[in-house]
């Protein structure tokens, strides 16, 4: 981090927020002209500071409004077991994001389905059926109350 300076923030501060925002826009809001801001965005992307850009969806409108978050304990904590259970979680779809936690617990998962009926068929069926999972723990999102930025 302490090779970038202030614009270079600003940028992606402004990116974060906007990632469809025209060069030209962006160089205006940072005080640069077009062709050093491009430039500084290429830095970023070949550090590795920027991963990408993309829509941002609406879960509601795709009928995929219901979150839960699972807390799950495995049997096996060891590299193997970590690795397939890794490897598996990732081919789950609904599976929005799988976090390794230091607590009682080893994972926590951000589903997003349907609805209630949905995401227990989800868990009974996808979820409990990863490898080496001994209990699972869930709590379901009553309203999202920030939920990006």
């Amino acid at each position: 981090m302490d090779e970038l300076d202030k614009i270079d923030r600003k940028i992606l501060e402004i990116l974060a927020q906007d990632g469809r925002i025209t060069v030209t826009d962006l160089a205006k809001q940072v005080g640069l002209s077009k062709t050093p801001c491009q430039l500084r965005m290429k830095k970023l992307e070949e550090a590795g500071f920027i991963l990408g850009y993309g829509a941002v969806l609406d879960p509601e409108r795709l009928g995929e409004g219901h979150i839960a978050f699972v807390q799950v304990t495995l049997s096996d904590t060891r590299s193997e077991a970590l690795n397939a259970f890794n490897l598996a979680a990732r081919q789950i779809r609904e599976i929005e994001q799988s976090h390794m936690i230091a607590s009682h617990f080893d994972y926590l998962l951000k589903i997003r389905t349907r609805d209630m009926a949905n995401y227990r068929k989800v868990l009974g069926e996808k979820i409990s059926a990863l490898p080496y999972v001994s209990q699972t723990s869930t709590f379901v999102v009553m309203e999202a109350v920030k939920d990006r930025g």
